[in-house]
């Protein structure tokens, strides 16, 4: 107990002292995906393969805190806010374990929290592994209060056996009946107090994949997952159904076909329900593999439902969400967009950066900088993300020379885009600096099949930036 005790303040410490930016919130006006968010301490928010609960006026975001060295356990962590924008770290929900299945080197996935509504009793759900994924179950945990800490349980049983599949989700109905989702299609209804199986109610679902999240909006039931592609992104599809036991109808893609889910993989359906509209929140993660706590983000979207069908019809970088009646709307960019070549003062390129046919500065080079002084609360950096994209090193300096933010974006994707790639948190209104550097290092991996993915390159392209006045 010791032992675990120093390994829970160790990663206490490293949190709360990463990063040297301290912020007041609120440092965001919207829900911004595709960028690295900051928390209260100026600290990544690293919460993947999240879900969210509502209590009270509050929303409690758990997810996997992730290293930027490897794929092992290192915590579910749970952060709170009251606007889906801004994110307070609370705590470690669920440390790494002393020893066991959740202990180091092992692989805990996807953790999903569900309010018994028979117990009152928090319950999160996990998928555990080894680091092969070979020794794969679903996993549980409980607690008394909603930040936790959680005490690990071990596997939920079904039939006395544990559940040997790896991607998992959760869902609880209007009537307070929980639901487990596992990969491929298999639901099984819990019992009331959630920590066991009631029994299974669809098994196999056809064309089902991977990653699958839920929602229910008019007495139809989505089931959402994603292909298998290791950590790159795909065409997440999805199927629907009258009765949660089916029988279920493959309906297609929910984004446009290559857009590759834009460029995530679906994790959980928040409802955001008000008096005039309920807002359905698609949440995905936009992996960047082996930087997952730096420079993984998040891809949430409104989703469109009319009847049975689904779609995020068109990406919406910035957005926000009325919470006093359920809608949402398109966040216009405030302050005054700047393509790169049109700065005539306060910028400086330093190293083998070239300008293309799209007028987009790029360098490969190691050590490469580009650096612009601005003065306002803050600013938005564009670049184009392409098959041979890179790491990029961001760093905001005030007018000592003190760094007052400091970021890791990847500039990676499968096929090129133009997109907003950095949102400074708001700032104090003064004269800053900019610099991004070439950090010369790339996102790569391979499956369990040996499979290579990732970026072919190093480079970083900027395209404009938008001072925030």
């Amino acid at each position: 107990m010791k032992r675990l005790t120093i390994i829970f303040l160790f990663v206490c410490i490293t949190i709360c002292s990463y990063g040297q930016a301290r912020f007041k919130q609120p440092v965001y006006n919207a829900i911004h995906s595709g960028v690295p968010w900051f928390d209260q301490h100026g600290n990544t928010v690293s919460a993947h393969g999240a879900g969210i609960i509502k209590e009270g006026d509050r929303y409690y975001l758990f997810g996997e805190f992730k290293t930027d060295s490897a794929n092992v356990f290192n915590g579910f962590a749970c952060y709170s806010s009251a606007d889906l924008c801004n994110w307070t770290f609370e705590r470690m929900a669920l440390p790494v374990q002393e020893e066991g299945k959740l202990g180091k080197n092992r692989v805990g996935e996807r953790p999903k929290v569900m309010k018994s509504q028979a117990t009152g009793e928090y319950v999160m759900f996990m998928h555990v592994d080894s680091l092969d994924y070979k020794d794969q179950y679903v996993g549980y945990a409980t607690a008394q209060h909603i930040t936790g800490p959680y005490t690990f349980k071990g596997p939920i049983l079904y039939e006395g056996k544990p559940i040997r599949r790896w991607d998992m989700g959760a869902f609880q109905d209007e009537d307070g009946t929980g639901y487990l989702l596992v990969h491929h299609g298999d639901i099984y209804q819990l019992t009331a107090d959630y920590r066991g199986i009631e029994k299974q109610v669809a098994s196999r679902v056809p064309g089902m994949g991977e990653s699958p999240a839920m929602l229910k909006k008019d007495g139809v039931y989505f089931l959402l997952s994603s292909n298998l592609t290791s950590w790159e992104r795909n065409d997440n599809q999805y199927h629907t159904a009258r009765n949660i036991a089916g029988p279920w109808t493959e309906q297609g893609l929910f984004a446009p076909e290559g857009s590759l889910t834009w460029n995530s993989q679906c994790s959980f359906v928040l409802p955001i329900m008000g008096p005039q509209d309920t807002t359905f929140m698609y949440m995905g993660d936009r992996w960047s593999f082996p930087k997952q706590n730096s420079a993984a983000t998040y891809v949430w979207q409104p989703l469109e439902i009319d009847g049975e069908r689904l779609s995020i019809p068109a990406y919406q970088e910035s957005w926000t969400i009325d919470l006093s009646t359920g809608q949402h709307k398109l966040l216009q960019t405030r302050g005054r967009e700047i393509e790169l070549k049109d700065l005539d003062a306060g910028v400086s390129f330093q190293g083998n950066w070239q300008a293309d046919s799209i007028e987009t500065y790029r360098s490969d080079n190691k050590g490469d900088r580009f650096s612009y002084t601005f003065t306002g609360t803050g600013l938005k950096l564009y670049g184009l993300a392409r098959p041979d994209g890179g790491y990029a090193q961001i760093c905001i300096q005030d007018q000592k020379g003190n760094t007052v933010v400091e970021s890791i974006v990847d500039m990676y994707c499968l096929y090129p885009t133009e997109t907003l790639k950095f949102v400074s948190p708001a700032l104090p209104k003064d004269t800053y600096t900019i610099v991004v550097t070439v950090m010369g290092e790339r996102g790569n991996w391979s499956d369990k099949r040996r499979s290579n993915y990732g970026s072919t390159g190093y480079g970083v392209a900027l395209k404009r930036i938008a001072v925030q006045p």
